[in-house]
């Protein structure tokens, strides 16, 4: 009985998506509001930006968790399903538990509209936190900042990643108007830390922060980082150093992102019991899925949700440097609101075939259109009805040595790790 109770929950949520995306803070307050605002009853840390945003929440929660802090970590989208969301001490919520914070959720007074899909999931996700008495959240925010259903909690510390162009239809067509929506989470007096690199970002965000008396801290600037040779890094942070440090996930990126958490470690240290042998360890153990994650060696085969500009960009370093004078194949779907002829111009640099596919989205690219952008570029281009049939067919067609990469969207990525780890995917 559980599990149909699940389902149907799920297909609830899911059917709000015909909602759209609508931003915006009165309907999240007025459920919020009617649960007695649980986001209040422990401490938080919001995290924005455009790219990273995940692998930052997810390492700041495994720190906690490693100090003895009981923490909640919300975070979307989800790859396979939708517990991934809403966690617990890495612990993935139960299909009890969303039950339970859907019924919550669901039996409130919510206003005049129904909430998103988004927002409802932000609920249940902060409900939940509270049910189960943590005492720290790390929040990350689903789009900008300003207007984003998270923007609700009263955080600790603001961590803005870093800001490209992206949603222009919700943010705005310029990297200040972006910067703005996202600096949009900054509060009063609230520690802000930033890896934003423009000069015109860094300066709206200075400026938010000034106006509301919020310490800001910009990496490069009040807190950097020196690789070493071990493949470690030294910290050297406003008012400590700390040699010897290693994130568990791969790509030179991820030592931006680690600052970022060590730069928030930090500063919580001057407050709570925070250890620099447990966020040594913490970072060290932290994991997050479908970012240059391997799922096979033989033959070698990374997930990567590439599913922006910037992060095509990465990627295509990542592979050109770790698998050089290796053939290397590309299977990518992406959606239709991604700069998809950049990107692949990008991806398809270090590569020698494509093997193009669509995830189950109505979103979803066709194909085709990524073939037309990309004959110029690479000649031997596949073409695939589905997920499982491009990667079967790569398999299949792959010389001993050669490297299978899949990317171009989460979605995609999320489908491909449900095949590879025999679960059914949640369409979403």
């Amino acid at each position: 009985m559980e599990n149909k109770d699940y389902k149907d929950c799920l297909d609830s949520m899911y059917g709000l998506r015909r909602f759209g995306i609508k931003l915006g803070l009165s309907t999240i307050k007025n459920v919020l509001s009617a649960l007695g605002n649980p986001q209040n009853n422990y401490s938080c840390i919001h995290v924005a930006g455009t790219n990273g945003k995940g692998s930052v929440a997810s390492a700041l929660a495994a720190i906690l968790q490693e100090a003895g802090y009981k923490t909640g970590l919300f975070t979307s989208p989800h790859l396979v399903t939708f517990n991934e969301r809403i966690q617990v001490n890495h612990h993935l919520i139960s299909n009890k538990n969303v039950v339970e914070s859907y019924n919550a959720v669901n039996n409130v007074h919510r206003g005049s509209r129904e909430p998103t899909f988004f927002e409802f999931s932000t609920a249940m996700a902060l409900y939940e936190f509270s049910k189960e008495k943590v005492d720290w959240a790390v929040i990350e925010t689903g789009m900008g900042g300003r207007l984003d259903a998270t923007n609700i909690i009263k955080p600790a510390i603001t961590i803005i990643t870093n800001i490209s162009i992206e949603h222009k239809a919700y943010l705005g067509n310029t990297i200040e108007q972006i910067a703005g929506e996202k600096g949009g989470i900054i509060k009063k007096r609230t520690p802000v830390i930033t890896g934003a690199k423009q000069k015109n970002a860094i300066n709206v965000l200075k400026n938010i922060a000034a106006k509301k008396n919020a310490p800001f801290y910009l990496l490069g600037e009040s807190f950097k980082t020196r690789k070493n040779k071990n493949g470690t890094f030294t910290y050297h942070g406003m008012e400590k150093v700390w040699p010897d440090m290693r994130t568990g996930m791969s790509g030179v990126h991820q030592i931006e992102n680690a600052a970022l958490v060590l730069a928030a470690s930090e500063i919580l240290g001057e407050k709570i019991d925070l250890p620099v042998e447990q966020i040594r360890s913490g970072l060290f153990k932290n994991r997050w899925p479908g970012r240059l994650e391997i799922v096979s060696t033989s033959p070698c085969i990374i997930l990567d949700g590439a599913h922006n500009l910037d992060a095509a960009r990465t990627l295509s370093k990542f592979l050109s440097k770790e698998f050089y004078g290796r053939k290397i194949t590309i299977i990518a779907g992406m959606l239709d609101d991604k700069p998809y002829p950049a990107m692949l111009k990008s991806i398809l640099s270090v590569c020698s075939r494509a093997i193009f596919t669509k995830p189950v989205i109505d979103r979803a690219l066709e194909p085709e259109a990524l073939y037309e952008a990309s004959k110029g570029i690479v000649k031997n281009i596949k073409i695939m009805p589905d997920i499982k049939s491009a990667i079967d067919y790569a398999v299949k067609t792959a010389s001993k040595d050669e490297v299978i990469c899949i990317t171009g969207s989460l979605y995609v990525v999320g489908e491909a790790k449900a095949i590879f780890s025999n679960l059914t995917f949640q369409h979403i």
